[in-house]
C-alpha cells in the first residue's frame, strides 16, 4: 500500500464523449499550472475511465483522494458544479448520476466494503451539456475548468500539513 499521507486528484471520464472529459480537462490543467507552482510533494495526478477497480487503485492509501467527475442531472445546468464529501464511510447521495454506467457510487461501496476508502474523499460533480462523441467541452463546462481548479488546488492546500505529518 502507498503512504497514508498522500494526496490523489483523479481525473475521471472521457476526452472522446464531450463534456465526459471534464475530469481530465482539470487534470491537465493542474499539470500545466504546476509548471508554475509546484505542488506540495506526494501529490498523485492521475486520469481514470471511471471503472471501479482502477479507482480504488488511485486513491487506496491515500489520505486526500479528490475526484473530479461529470454528472447527469434531471433537470440540469451545464457547467454547475457540485462538491461532495465523504467521511467515516458515508457518501450523502446526490441527485446526480455519473456519466458512466458503473463508476464512482460503485467504486466508493465497493472501496468501504473492503476497507480500502482513503480517509477523505471529496468529489467535484460537474453537470454536463453534451456527452455524444467527440471532443471539446461544451461552453458551459469549459467555463467551470479553471475556477474547479483552483478549488482542488485550495483542497490541496489545506490538507498538504496533515499529508505531510502522515509521512513522518
Amino acid at each position: 500500500m502507498r503512504s497514508r499521507g498522500r494526496i490523489a486528484v483523479i481525473g475521471v471520464g472521457n476526452e472522446f464523449r464531450r463534456d465526459d472529459g471534464v475530469g481530465w480537462a482539470v487534470l491537465a490543467r493542474l499539470r500545466e499550472r504546476s509548471e508554475d507552482r509546484p505542488l506540495p510533494p506526494d501529490i498523485d495526478l492521475a486520469i481514470c475511465d471511471g471503472e471501479p477497480g482502477r479507482l480504488i487503485g488511485l486513491w487506496e492509501g491515500a489520505h486526500l483522494a479528490v475526484v473530479v467527475d461529470a454528472a447527469h442531472t434531471h433537470p440540469g445546468t451545464p457547467g454547475r458544479v457540485h462538491r461532495l464529501e465523504l467521511d467515516a464511510g458515508l457518501l450523502a447521495q446526490p441527485a446526480t448520476t455519473s456519466s458512466h454506467g458503473l463508476g464512482l457510487g460503485e467504486a466508493v461501496e465497493l472501496a468501504r466494503v473492503l476497507g480500502l476508502l482513503p480517509e477523505r474523499l471529496i468529489v467535484y460533480a460537474v453537470e454536463g451539456a453534451a456527452s455524444e462523441l467527440g471532443t471539446g467541452l461544451s461552453p458551459a463546462v469549459a467555463d467551470a475548468v479553471e475556477p474547479l481548479v483552483r478549488s482542488v488546488e485550495d483542497e490541496i492546500a489545506r490538507n498538504a500539513d496533515v499529508s505531510a505529518r502522515g509521512r513522518t
